[in-house]
């Protein structure tokens, strides 16, 4: 069981469990401009009865690196996001409030083009019964 589960803000919908990618986070960028995605409302929520605690989000596979993670203000970005690849701590992690964060990608020109499905969020966290 996985206890915790990553939805889209925008309408709600989950976030495609690994190894399905049918509604993934994705980007389309172009390496040969450097391009930088816009970021991505994301929120975690516990499944029902259960609460996770220390919870934290790690963007993990091949390009991790090129995948950058910020914390929630008010709806937005909070303007100081983790370094790309690293780690987000989002806390205690209830099954009624949505504890949202942000999420964006980035091209390098030194990259070749592909349909890159490499990176995974791996979540973490302690479960317990509410």
């Amino acid at each position: 069981m996985a206890y915790i589960k990553l939805f889209f803000t925008a309408d709600d919908t989950q976030v495609s469990a690994s190894p399905t990618t049918t509604n993934a986070v994705t980007f389309t960028l172009r390496a040969d401009t450097n391009e930088v995605g816009s970021y991505v409302s994301l929120y975690a929520l516990a499944d029902d009865g259960y609460s996770v605690a220390t919870v934290v989000v790690t963007p993990t596979g091949t390009t991790a690196t090129k995948w950058q993670l910020d914390s929630d203000v008010g709806g937005n970005p909070s303007g100081s996001p983790e370094a790309y690849g690293d780690p987000l701590s989002l806390g205690t992690v209830g099954d009624t409030t949505h504890v949202p964060f942000h999420i964006r990608a980035k091209a390098v020109d030194t990259e070749t083009p592909t349909n890159d499905v490499s990176v995974t969020l791996a979540v973490s966290g302690i479960a317990s019964a509410e």
